[in-house]
């Protein structure tokens, strides 16, 4: 039984998707289900994935939809889930080897508190260091508004969020837009909810040329 979905949004990512795919396969932890929206690639990511799908090393979905941005692909993904949590993996980015007993490890520790819609994690470069900064605190409950925007605390974070709470608020689509932050619903969540901030690292932003992390 699976406890979480990464959803990993492309678009002609097969030169990078590897990289993901190999620190999947590397996870202490393997209750979890890797659902890849393609936002209509023209490349070969959709045979890469059916290669990996036949290997049957880890739990794969696959989707491919018309091109609409990442933000469409993520309320394809997000309404197709059924776990507890979701966790939103840019397809060239990858994880490290025991992100998932972590963040699994705190969800056990905190999914009976009222008010929570998920939580945020430390992304760190591939050198090793924090993207940007940590929490003043760790394991510090308070909204997303108040611990990162009026706080000041800056560069990215790796949100998981309890699927349910997260289906409550889709992203807007607009006609001929293609990119929409997601720090758009993350506010909006703000204020009904509150998230645990956590000094744990879960996720490597690589910031490749052409890639969703840097682009956004």
């Amino acid at each position: 039984m699976n406890d979480i979905t990464i959803i990993t949004p492309t678009y002609n990512r097969e030169r990078y998707l590897p990289v993901l795919y190999k620190s999947l396969l590397e996870q202490t932890i393997q209750t979890f289900l890797w659902l890849i929206v393609d936002d209509g690639s023209t490349d070969g990511t959709g045979q890469l994935v059916a290669e990996w799908h036949n290997e049957d090393r880890i739990q794969i979905q696959y989707v491919r939809k018309e091109n609409g941005g990442k933000h469409t692909a993520l309320n394809t993904g997000i309404g197709m889930t059924e776990t507890e949590l979701i966790f939103i993996v840019d397809s060239d980015d990858y994880l490290p080897h025991d992100a998932i007993e972590i963040i699994l490890r705190y969800h056990g520790k905190y999914r009976k508190m009222d008010g929570l819609c998920g939580y945020s994690f430390l992304r760190f470069y591939p050198d090793g260091n924090v993207n940007e900064a940590y929490f003043p605190k760790d394991e510090w409950i308070d909204t997303y508004v108040n611990a990162r925007i009026n706080t000041g605390i800056a560069g990215d974070k790796a949100e998981v969020f309890y699927t349910d709470i997260l289906k409550k608020y889709p992203f807007p689509v607009y006609d001929g837009e293609k990119f929409v932050p997601e720090d758009l619903v993350w506010i909006q969540m703000s204020g009904p909810y509150q998230m645990v901030h956590i000094n744990q690292c879960v996720y490597i932003s690589d910031y490749l040329e052409g890639g969703l992390t840097r682009s956004g």
